[in-house]
């Protein structure tokens, strides 16, 4: 994947296929669409990404990942969960569509994949080890991919709901279930 910043052509193509993506289904979308709707040439768009589904997983990183990182690093977690939801739902059409990707280059397993690498590059490893029993099963990678599906599950969940639940309500239900035990919830449900 191109690993440069964001530059006007990168940016073209990503205007494109969501405009496309708005009104067709992602993998029914060709290249040539894309570059046509972008007013390049197909060359121009192997220049920059491989296929759609990097151009895609491109997309997630710079709207929904990237973003964050500064609110994490400055332990808002609440405003870091806003904001992807936030840019979500302004863009409902295109993601709603994006979550019916399905398979290998799926929306959800693309997002799980990039939240599960922003979330190891914050745990320490060193604590998780001293404070978890099974080092040789739970590792600092487990941890991080469990958090990342738990949250795409919520996501997708919610964009597959219509976006019907307020984002605040979403973030402080996903806060409560990710700093509560599972018996303790349960026991909270049948007081």
């Amino acid at each position: 994947m191109n690993t440069q910043g964001a530059n006007e052509i990168d940016l073209l193509l990503a205007e494109s296929f969501k405009k496309l993506a708005r009104t067709h289904q992602i993998e029914k979308i060709t290249i040539r669409q894309i570059t046509d709707e972008a007013g390049v040439i197909r060359p121009t768009f192997y220049n920059h990404f491989q296929d759609k589904y990097e151009l895609l997983e491109w997309i997630i990183r710079r709207e929904l990942i990237d973003p964050i990182e500064p609110l994490l690093d400055n332990g808002m977690l609440k405003e870091a969960l806003i904001l992807p939801l936030t840019t979500m739902e302004k863009d409902k059409e295109f993601y709603t569509r994006a979550v019916n990707l399905e398979g290998q280059n799926s929306f959800s397993e693309t997002l799980r994949k990039a939240i599960s690498e922003m979330s190891l590059k914050r745990l320490n490893r060193k604590k998780i080890e001293e404070l978890l029993p099974y080092k040789k099963w739970l590792t600092a990678e487990r941890v991080a991919d469990y958090f990342s599906a738990a949250l795409c599950y919520a996501v997708i969940e919610w964009v597959k709901d219509d976006m019907r639940v307020p984002m605040n309500e979403l973030v402080d239900i996903f806060i409560y279930i990710a700093s509560h035990s599972l018996t303790e919830i349960i026991s909270n449900l049948y007081q």
